[in-house]
């Protein structure tokens, strides 16, 4: 399983500087950080730093477009939009990893799915 997650502008490349962290990054990037150690492809971009990514993307770019920055975070699995506007939990990075990439769905801000119950 690929992951690619568009992270807004943040301070440096994981957003977890400074003296007050985001409690949000923090988590994000300990999840990451497991999802790799059990086989999950990560790569994730910072508006601010990696710009040219955004611009690449083609939904990514789209998104943006017709949404703003307010869809970002922006996570993609096996290159498929699943999540806008937040960041993914454990449980949904575990249950992403075991699925076929036909399987996952494609997920809005809040916690509804928009699969009409076929997940």
């Amino acid at each position: 399983m690929r992951i690619e997650v568009f992270d807004p502008v943040l301070c440096c490349s994981s957003g977890v500087c400074g003296p007050l962290v985001d409690p949000a990054l923090l988590r994000i990037a300990a999840d990451l950080r497991w999802l790799q150690e059990n086989g999950g492809q990560v790569h994730r971009f910072n508006l601010g730093q990696n710009p040219a990514a955004f611009v690449q993307n083609e939904q990514v770019r789209q998104e943006l477009n017709l949404r703003g920055e307010g869809v970002l975070p922006l996570v993609l699995v096996d290159g498929r939009i699943v999540l806008r506007g937040r960041y993914p939990r454990r449980e949904e990075l575990s249950a992403w990893l075991v699925k076929t990439p036909s399987a996952t769905t494609a997920q809005g801000s809040s916690d509804s799915c928009e699969c009409q119950g076929s997940c």
